[in-house]
């Protein structure tokens, strides 16, 4: 989801030409550079200019901790800014609206005076920083040098202060990205603050959630104090407030020893979480911590090792594979406590002793980083999944869009199902199959009471009887987030998708008359198929085609048209080409839709200067839309009408949209879901049907790219994709070879991954019948 941003120079257009021929070029290079580690090709801060949304600090993989620098942007960092307010514990990576920020920490010297961060933020330039994964350098221009780190559940920030005594750490408790609602601060002892934070709000108010913190220094400090709203108070141990500015400030001697470091557990349980999240992570020299998370990244990222491509590509690549891994987070503290959804204390122990993980952005992450993480993180993802399980057990209600412990109600749809029957397609819900259906069938078939906080399928009364979700414009909120009814024909075909994923699952686990309703109401996307303009069209409450005809200006749809969700049918493809009027009239349409012919001559002006208008505009457009989430699975369409190739024309255009500079994101990156959409189409091998085990086929851009995947899930341990010679003038699949036998479908299941050892594309400069056939196409979900 997104909001509105400032649209790109006329200078990333050429930059982005310019690239075309380096981003895909392929040249002989290993993985890493020479000498190098992994972690030297990412960047981290690509996405963080032009609503990428970002950020540039320190995380491990899916720690709860994510410490970078907020420098004024409503989701914490913007390249374009020149003063850092503070570095701060808690971001989400390419969110479009506030959230997170917490309790942000800014180094400064002499007396404190001012104590809103908008004022006394710090200048900065990007001549000085520095940026890797698990690691942030910066050098403020008052001649404080800050670094940042981190372990899973602390950030661990080093200060070099110019030879002063009145070196100050200050501690904002009360400033963050969304509201602050109460807020406590309070110096325990002369190398401790501890605080306790409640806020709420995420594009609307929520229900707020609470943080707690503690923060522990090397070395005492020789005096402190507090302040609420504009007062400072030196001395003062308490301070509490409701909603103002609060915080603590800490001042050290450096006239000798001009270094500091600080150590900031969290805890979404209590204070004593905190206090044992330090003890059990903390402790531990700067150094020291920088390396492990250092580490920790080396050893992700050397699970895909990817030969051949130019710097730009592997950089890009590498980037995005990162970002692929730094959410969902941990939300339980080392002693397997937790938050529900429920507001009560839990343990991971009375659950198999499975980490619970927190933040859900469904609506986004079901598309793509779901797969990517379950082939690349099984481990991890089967505790994803049985978090959100939990999220069910102990809230009554499977969630939305969740943040913490609670539920922002962001975004449209039924995202919920297809990323648990993902999971369970992938095999990662072994042993908890029927709990996971049994909160499945009552989240499609129910709706959350109104005590309840997540509105789940909102519309599923009207969308049950009828067999659509209405549209009805201005309908008053029942609850905080966003409405089905304000889109209700985008959430007709969420409905059906995630009906159609929930059938087949019925099926598997032998519940066929399920299996056979849930079938059926899989069909509902011809319930607003317009045959007087060929398009899906919202519908009122009576059942009359609503909103303008014209499919470009429609209305009714979250964040797109009628033309960007006409391929939203992953189910059922046969069945919405036949509405359109068959293969030609749908391949007609999809030129039209790609601008293929202007795509053939320009990929990379075109991706720019006809896809991107005016890059988060969603609406009244007849084009591909390459950095939102409805037409993300767009490209892959042409798998199922019989012209494979185009697929591989339009995904290589829209790759070039990634670049390794602070514009390089396309679009936000939504806890990942656009840096997994990069990371598999540029493997080769993308999710074409979200819900289910299939993985479609399209011309990888490197030679050769060996997995490591996890014996337990992966037998083999291994899968190797190869493509010699590929580029962007050989870019058209020949033939593949399936462990050197003939392969002709244009699509894998997860079983063939367990199976095979390798997959081969051979490519050419033509496009060849491979992958034409009927029998060629992913098949119908069912």
């Amino acid at each position: 989801m997104r909001w509105t941003q400032r649209l790109r120079g006329a200078g990333t257009v050429a930059v982005a030409a310019a690239l075309l021929g380096g981003a895909l070029a392929v040249p002989s290079a290993g993985a890493a550079p020479s000498g190098g580690r992994l972690t030297d090709l990412v960047n981290p801060f690509i996405g963080t200019e032009n609503e990428g949304n970002t950020y540039p600090g320190a995380a491990v993989p899916f720690g709860m901790v994510q410490l970078s620098p907020d420098t004024g942007h409503n989701t914490g960092y913007d390249h374009s800014d020149t003063h850092i307010r503070g570095f701060s514990a808690v971001h989400l990576s390419g969110v479009g609206c506030g959230l997170g920020g917490d309790l942000p920490v800014l180094p400064t010297t002499g007396d404190v005076t001012e104590t809103d961060y908008a004022k006394y933020a710090a200048e900065f330039s990007h001549d000085t920083e520095k940026a890797r994964p698990g690691y942030y350098k910066v050098g403020l221009k008052s001649g404080i040098d800050a670094e940042l780190t981190a372990t899973e559940r602390t950030g661990v920030q080093r200060y070099r202060f110019p030879a002063t005594d009145k070196a100050n750490v200050l501690i904002n408790a009360g400033q963050s990205l969304h509201k602050s609602v109460r807020t406590e601060v309070e110096v325990l002892d002369r190398r401790t603050v501890r605080t306790k934070i409640t806020g709420s709000g995420f594009c609307q108010d929520t229900k707020p959630y609470t943080l707690y913190t503690v923060t522990r220094f090397d070395r005492p400090f020789v005096s402190s104090g507090t302040w609420k709203g504009g007062t400072v108070t030196a001395g003062s141990a308490k301070s509490s407030a409701d909603g103002e500015r609060n915080g603590a400030y800490v001042r050290f001697d450096t006239a000798k020893d001009r270094t500091v470091e600080a150590t900031t557990a969290l805890s979404y349980v209590d204070a004593r979480g905190a206090a044992l999240n330090l003890r059990a992570e903390g402790g531990r020299s700067f150094d020291r911590v920088e390396h492990a998370a250092r580490a920790k990244w080396e050893d992700r990222l050397d699970d895909v090792r990817a030969q051949g491509g130019s710097k730009t590509l592997r950089r890009t690549f590498y980037s995005s594979l990162y970002r692929s891994f730094l959410a969902p987070n941990i939300g339980s503290d080392v002693d397997g406590r937790y938050t529900g959804w429920d507001q009560k204390t839990h343990r991971t122990a009375d659950h198999g002793g499975s980490t619970y993980y927190q933040n859900w952005s469904l609506w986004d992450t079901y598309r793509t980083q779901a797969q990517l993480l379950a082939l690349l993180a099984p481990r991890e993802s089967r505790d994803m999944a049985l978090s959100v399980l939990r999220i069910d057990a102990e809230s009554g209600w499977l969630p939305k869009w969740g943040y913490g412990t609670v539920e922002t109600n962001i975004m449209t749809g039924d995202p919920v199902t297809p990323f648990l029957t993902n999971a369970y397609q992938q095999g990662l819900l072994k042993g908890y199959e029927q709990q996971a259906y049994r909160a499945l069938k009552k989240n499609a078939d129910g709706v959350p009471p109104a005590a309840s906080a997540p509105v789940g399928r909102e519309a599923n009364e009207e969308y049950i009887a009828e067999g659509f979700a209405p549209y009805i414009k201005g309908r008053p909120h029942a609850k905080p987030g966003d409405s089905d009814y304000d889109h209700g024909a985008s959430a007709t075909l969420e409905y059906a998708l995630s009906d159609a994923m929930l059938g087949q699952m019925a099926r598997e686990l032998g519940h066929e008359k399920d299996a056979e309703r849930y079938a059926a109401r899989a069909q509902n996307y011809r319930k607003i198929f317009d045959s007087s303009t060929g398009f899906f069209r919202a519908r009122d409450k009576a059942g009359a085609f609503t909103g303008p005809a014209d499919p470009a200006k429609s209305q009714g749809f979250h964040e797109g048209t009628s033309w960007q969700y006409q391929w939203l049918v992953p189910q059922d493809l046969p069945g919405m080409v036949d509405l359109i009027g068959g293969k030609q009239a749908t391949n007609d349409r999809l030129d039209s839709f790609f601008a293929y012919e202007q795509l053939l001559k320009d990929p990379a002006k075109t991706a720019r200067e006809v896809w991107v208008n005016g890059p988060y505009d969603y609406y009244n457009a007849d084009k591909y839309n390459p950095q939102n989430e409805p037409d993300l699975i767009a490209p892959y369409t042409y798998l199922s009408t019989g012209q494979p190739w185009k697929t591989t024309d339009v995904v290589h255009a829209a790759l070039t949209l990634f670049t390794d500079t602070p514009t390089g994101m396309t679009g936000n990156d939504d806890l990942g879901t656009m840096s997994a959409w990069n990371v598999l189409s540029s493997i080769g091998i993308f999710p074409v049907q979200p819900g289910t085990d299939t993985w479609g086929l399209s011309t990888p851009v490197f030679e050769r790219v060996d997995l490591t995947l996890d014996r337990r899930y992966y037998p083999r341990g291994r899968f190797t994709v190869t493509a010699p010679g590929t580029s962007p003038e050989k870019r058209y699949v020949q033939s593949v070879r399936a462990d050197g036998a003939d392969y002709g479908r244009t699509y894998l299941r997860t079983d063939d991954i367990r199976e095979l050892r390798e997959l081969s594309f051979g490519v050419g400069e033509k496009p060849s019948r491979w992958g034409t056939s009927a029998e060629a196409a992913p098949p119908v979900v069912g």
